[in-house]
């Protein structure tokens, strides 16, 4: 590595804080870690390093690792994260480089991609513009598009597609989230998004439920508010977004830009796939703004989340009234307030974020203005997000975050197969579910985040392996045999694929991948 520069901090992010000082802290041979906070945190800070739940696996004794470990056991080159306690920012720290096998260390104001943290910052803006202009949250969206509209059909002949539902992710709507565009690529419009015309990769964001009859979750329903906000507003969607959100809380390192212009390249994190391999082209490219395209640091989203946090007990109201606030973090539907993920009965609002490369995580605490924000530059990230959420709650005390699981079934499996293999990981799996068959911490989601790791690392052999495990243990769930037919596809196994996809449409006929695979694979 090339010699540790010093850390250096930018002057908008010392004018957040009061009374702050810049400490730095460096080892032989790493990058430097560039940390603020207020002198009396130091202590705090060392405690959540040191705080994290140990490796426990069957039949070993738990191992502790530092931070840093947990970082290169997961290869995660980059983590930047800021907490902030009783209604201030009060630490921020980061921690390994920009870009995997690089040397620049990660900076308080390095730019790492929000991903679908993206939809409550939205979700801000159109609510205080809902606020100004007096629109209907509950109004049919069509009254308020203008260049394009959400096609009728039998769905939306008595419950229309609203703004308040559309943010709640119980609108009926399409489209689960978004692949981004890689370097090169051509870059679709927002009404060809919209419509799944080429070049969009994704399809078109339809009705295909009764909207307010059903939460599922759908980064389309987001871009239809994006392009709601378009033809109201009349300027570009970053323009809105800055004016609306970042201008009132001075934030200076946060943009919708897409892509990312060049005089912020160097600002950003390169995102990181599974394996530490870095995403070809650094990054991709998300005109799904709304839904996908924020740039943002951790401190930027603490500061949101403050301003929630404030506006909801009445003490701000530079982006909405304390009434808006109050409705933002009410459950709209079984898991979402307007934009942030909400349940009924939980203290916690937030969101979670996963992009090509990148993985983010905000949890916050109306009551009390408290709360963490993390984010890497890794596919893997997350994998970090449960054990330093865990730390940090044991050690200020936040009532209300207890559902951080360090050990759940999906951390166990992951680690089982890094540290023992994949056959021990699925041999723990099949022991567990057998012995617990209504366990609720099993499902399919867990084998299959894991296959996809193995895909995206084009290791093919684990992958089907994965796969086939996962088919054979819910032979019911749809998607698991979607994702064994796409295995079987990579691994050139054509007549496995298209019976696996035959399969999932015959338990999901409403499953438009396995159509669109079996049309490709000549199995229609």
């Amino acid at each position: 590595m090339s010699p540790l520069r010093p850390a250096r901090i930018v002057a908008t992010a010392l004018s957040s804080f009061a009374a702050l000082v810049l400490l730095t802290a460096a080892a032989p041979r790493r990058p430097t870690t560039e940390w603020l906070a207020r002198p009396s945190e130091a202590a705090r800070i060392a405690r959540v390093e040191a705080g994290l739940a140990p490796i426990v696996l069957p039949g070993e004794a738990p191992r502790h690792l530092t931070l840093q470990q947990w970082m290169e056991l997961y290869s995660v080159p980059g983590l930047s994260i800021a907490v902030f306690d009783k209604g201030a920012l009060v630490w921020a720290k980061t921690y390994g480089v920009k870009q995997s096998g690089g040397s620049e260390p990660v900076a308080i104001d390095t730019l790492f991609q929000a991903a679908s943290i993206s939809k409550p910052v939205t979700a801000l803006a159109a609510m205080r513009h809902a606020e100004k202009r007096k629109w209907s949250l509950d109004a049919d969206i069509n009254d308020t598009l203008i260049s394009w509209k959400v096609p009728e059909n039998d769905f939306t002949k008595e419950q229309k597609v609203t703004l308040r539902r559309l943010l709640a992710h119980n609108a009926g709507t399409t489209v689960h989230g978004f692949a981004g565009y890689a370097e090169g690529a051509a870059v679709p419009t927002t009404q060809q998004i919209l419509d799944g015309a080429a070049p969009a990769n994704s399809g078109a964001v339809r009705v295909d439920t009764v909207p307010g009859t059903r939460t599922r979750y759908s980064g389309g329903g987001t871009v239809v508010v994006q392009q709601m906000l378009v033809d109201q507003l009349q300027q570009p969607f970053p323009r809105i977004m800055k004016d609306a959100v970042f201008a009132p809380l001075g934030l200076k390192d946060s943009t919708f830009e897409q892509p990312l212009p060049k005089a912020l390249e160097a600002r950003a994190a390169v995102g990181t796939r599974s394996g530490g391999t870095s995403v070809e082209g650094r990054w991709h490219t998300y005109p799904e703004m709304a839904p996908a395209g924020l740039w943002t640091t951790p401190s930027d989203l603490a500061r949101i989340a403050l301003e929630v946090s404030k506006a909801r007990n009445g003490k701000s109201r530079r982006i909405v009234s304390p009434a808006m606030a109050r409705q933002m973090l009410t459950a709209q539907s079984s898991n979402f307030g307007i934009g942030f993920a909400r349940e009924e009965g939980k203290a916690w609002f937030g969101h979670g974020g996963a992009n090509a490369g990148y993985r983010a995580f905000l949890m916050a605490l109306a009551d009390s203005g408290s709360g963490i924000a993390v984010m890497t530059n890794s596919d893997d990230g997350s994998r970090l997000f449960d054990r330093l959420l865990a730390s940090a709650v044991a050690e200020y005390g936040w009532k209300g975050m207890e559902e951080a699981r360090p050990d759940s079934p999906s951390t166990t499996v992951d680690l089982l197969v890094r540290l023992q293999g994949v056959d021990s990981a699925l041999a723990w799996f099949k022991d567990r579910k057998q012995g617990q068959a209504t366990d609720a911490q099993l499902s399919p989601g867990i084998l299959n985040e894991i296959g996809y790791g193995f895909l995206r690392q084009k290791k093919l052999a684990d992958a089907v392996k994965v796969f086939e495990a996962n088919a054979a243990f819910y032979p019911e769930d749809a998607n698991a045999h979607d994702s064994l037919g796409e295995a079987y596809a990579e691994a050139g196994r054509k007549d496995d694929a298209v019976m696996r996809y035959k399969k999932s449409l015959e338990l999901d006929p409403k499953n438009a991948n396995a159509v669109k695979m079996l049309e490709k694979l000549g199995g229609r």
